[in-house]
């Protein structure tokens, strides 16, 4: 069952602090005892303002890990896990910030940065979006493949903590507490464990430019990013305390486990006798399999928690397409509602979708364009259906049909 949030200062459900359900908002007990300090004139209103903008923050983002796994549940369907591992990762990460001096001694705590390794659209980037939404924290996502080491072409590493700084409106502070995904990380392995004579500027020139922003430092970024404003003036942005979550379907990997425990990957039987073991296989995976793919040791030494996402089964998909808040199928229906008309599909018609989605592999984020290419015709002429029920079937996916109207 999922959490009340307040709408206020975004604090969820609790013992200590109840939210207040209504018909068009929700408020917490303590959003409720300030504005009563306001209207009663006990605390002047700009001071009001002043802490609640300091203390909803830290309380949103003091989430407990079953609190955040709560909220991922809400719009990523399975690879529970996975979604353990980040909202427990998230959690003392946040809480190393906010909770560091309530024990009087000399450890450090370091920051947990994340790896997700799983097949394409299986919800790498969608776990780091919905983190840092209903943390109200700022998140830059990075594509790998467009960074270059220094002084060549492409991307700067340092341009990625430039999109953290846009994301939080130029709020410096609030970006250095934002999460950063870098995704296809795969994608920029060197080609062999052996440290290459020529330089690597897109592979292990990456890598090693990631280091430092990773592991933490203070380091000067164009405020506008690119090289295209040589005059422009560097911002100084601390990296200690942002959150680094890296993705990537790291293809081949299985065949490199396999290798470590001894299994035969050559043969004609190959392929069906260990169609089975490879969806499991990959979360076996140990630092020494990453370093044959061609992450550098340095870099993996950094990115301590390693989670592994499943490929998406055909049932998931139906569950994608019509369980999370953000479902396709729930969007589609309040579009239909808003020209007075309803949408209605039958089961058979849902798991068709799947099974196309799989067949393209393009994993959840392919739903999307082959609903877009089913339902264009029927959006099209909507007006015209007004007060009338509108079916998809199977042979509608399958576009041997028209829809059914009533």
């Amino acid at each position: 069952m999922s959490k009340i949030i307040c709408d206020f200062c975004g604090t969820t459900d609790s013992k200590d602090n109840p939210v207040i359900a209504g018909d068009n908002a929700c408020i917490c007990k303590a959003c409720v005892t300030a504005a009563n300090d306001i209207m009663s004139g006990s605390v002047p209103a700009q001071e009001n303002i002043e802490k609640k903008d300091e203390l909803p923050s830290k309380e949103a983002l003091l989430r407990t890990p079953a609190q955040l796994k709560a909220i991922l549940d809400e719009y990523v369907i399975g690879q529970d896990t996975a979604k353990k591992v980040l909202s427990v990762a998230v959690y003392n990460h946040y809480k190393r910030i906010f909770r560091h001096h309530e024990i009087d001694d000399d450890t450090e705590l370091n920051k947990s940065n994340v790896l997700l390794i799983g097949p394409t659209g299986s919800g790498k980037t969608l776990l780091a979006q919905t983190i840092s939404k209903y943390l109200d924290v700022p998140l830059a996502i990075a594509d790998a493949t467009s960074l270059t080491e220094a002084g060549y072409v492409g991307d700067d590493v340092e341009n990625v903590v430039t999109r953290l700084v846009q994301a939080a409106g130029g709020d410096i502070e609030k970006a250095q507490r934002g999460i950063i995904f870098i995704d296809e990380v795969d994608k920029v392995a060197r080609m062999s464990e052996n440290r290459s004579i020529t330089r690597d500027v897109s592979g292990e020139g990456v890598q090693q430019a990631l280091l430092k922003i990773v592991e933490g430092a203070t380091i000067n970024v164009p405020a506008k990013g690119g090289r295209k404003h040589p005059g422009q003036e560097a911002l100084q942005v601390d990296t200690t305390n942002i959150l680094f979550v890296c993705g990537g379907a790291f293809d081949g990997l299985e065949d490199i486990i396999k290798k470590k425990e001894g299994a035969n990957v050559l043969g004609f039987n190959h392929e069906a006798k260990s169609k089975k073991k490879d969806k499991d296989i990959v979360s076996k995976v140990e630092a020494d399999d990453l370093v044959k793919y061609g992450l550098i040791p340095e870099l993996i030494g950094r990115l301590h928690m390693i989670a592994t996402l499943n490929e998406i089964t055909e049932d998931d998909m139906v569950h994608i397409l019509t369980e999370p808040k953000n479902a396709l199928i729930k969007q589609y229906i309040k579009l239909f509602e808003m020209d007075d008309v309803t949408l209605k599909f039958e089961k058979a018609a849902l798991k068709e979708l799947a099974r196309l989605a799989i067949e393209r592999k393009t994993g959840a984020r392919g739903l999307r364009s082959i609903l877009e290419d089913i339902m264009l015709d029927i959006m099209f002429d909507l007006p015209n259906y007004k007060n009338k029920t509108i079916t998809i079937t199977k042979d509608v996916v399958l576009k041997t049909k028209e829809p059914k109207v009533a």
